[in-house]
């Protein structure tokens, strides 16, 4: 009997250890939700890399050329402390990291990218969906334009590899600012995106512009988006590369990467169940990245600055349509931009 007793225990215990090694070994997002308590940082000039620690408590970093190659055997950074710490890692390629702590552990990359050539670079990874899941690294990104990436910035989205770009400017402006496309892109896909004649209207009279009148155009333009026949059918072709396996890793840009952008990542962002909070921080999040691009303009005609900034009214003017039109975003994205949910949470959820 005591014979029976002790295997037992010695079962157990190597049961337990077997299973905390395997998840140690497997990144991944467990316990509380500590994906805001930590971020990764990468310096424009020279992508160095650091981690910003917001919480207190023992906590220890990993870190792989992707998720799947992340290195459990040690930890390149550790402690007790917040603060930012600077990381022995590649600078001139992207790493992906696992940060344990007593709360819980979740995968980190850097989600605003370092480019030297470039202002409002991000991936859409790392947030928490309403269902507890969160969206994949390394998938699906957002930029503004891309005619004056570095070879640094280049080689930097090579690695990555960025597969697939999806322009979303018109002729004219492809045209002037043509892209730059790293070495690993196949495929860059011209899907134009004007809506209206905002621009028209913005440069008929300029003069006689007020601010309140350029807000209303943004808000228009934002509705116009999501109703226009040739922006919807440039969305359903976007969506369309998302759901090919082939097409991603994949970027998708227009000139600012605030609007037409910020609406194609809002309607990603919701494909996959994330919510509309988070969804307009990420989209706020544009103000922060394209100041220095913009400040000049904005300083010499401050009536425009809402051309070349966004508000929450803007890219709910859109949202607010759509519920209108189709009662919720999910029938919008299912029955006009034939979007497979299922298959978006399935492909780009962990």
């Amino acid at each position: 009997m005591n014979k029976l007793l002790i295997c037992m225990i010695l079962s157990s215990i190597i049961l337990s250890s077997c299973n905390k090694k395997d998840t140690l070994n497997k990144a991944g997002y467990s316990g509380e939700d500590i994906s805001k308590d930590v971020i990764i940082v990468r310096d424009k000039a020279t992508k160095s890399a650091s981690v910003q620690i917001f919480t207190t408590g023992k906590w220890s970093l990993y870190s792989g050329s992707s998720v799947d190659n992340i290195d459990f055997s040690k930890p390149i950074a550790e402690g007790e402390d917040s603060g930012l710490f600077p990381l022995t890692v590649t600078d001139s390629v992207r790493s992906y990291f696992e940060v344990v702590t007593d709360k819980g552990k979740a995968v980190l990359s850097d989600r605003h990218l370092p480019m030297t050539g470039g202002y409002n670079f991000r991936d859409l990874g790392g947030y928490r969906n309403t269902d507890g899941r969160y969206v994949k690294w390394g998938k699906i990104f957002r930029s503004d334009d891309l005619h004056q990436l570095t070879d640094a910035d280049l080689k930097y989205l090579s690695a990555i590899p960025v597969v697939s770009i999806v322009d979303f400017r018109s002729e004219e402006e492809r045209t002037l600012q043509p892209d730059i496309n790293p070495a690993s892109v196949k495929t860059n896909y011209p899907y134009s995106i004007s809506p209206g004649n905002l621009m028209a209207a913005v440069t008929l009279d300029i003069k006689s512009l007020t601010s309140e009148k350029v807000e209303g155009l943004m808000q228009e333009m934002n509705v116009l988006l999501v109703t226009d026949s040739a922006c919807i059918d440039q969305y359903r072709k976007f969506f369309e590369l998302l759901q090919n396996e082939e097409d991603v890793p994949l970027m998708f840009h227009c000139s600012a990467g605030k609007d037409r952008t910020g609406m194609g990542a809002a309607l990603v962002l919701s494909a996959l169940g994330v919510d509309e909070q988070t969804i307009m921080k990420d989209y706020l999040d544009s103000n922060t990245y394209l100041a220095n691009k913009y400040a000049q303009f904005k300083s010499e005609y401050p009536t425009l600055s809402a051309l070349y900034e966004v508000k929450p009214q803007f890219l709910q003017a859109g949202l607010d349509r759509i519920k209108k039109d189709h009662g919720t975003i999910e029938n919008y994205l299912t029955k006009v931009l034939n979007v497979d949910i299922q298959k978006m949470k399935d492909k780009y959820l962990y």
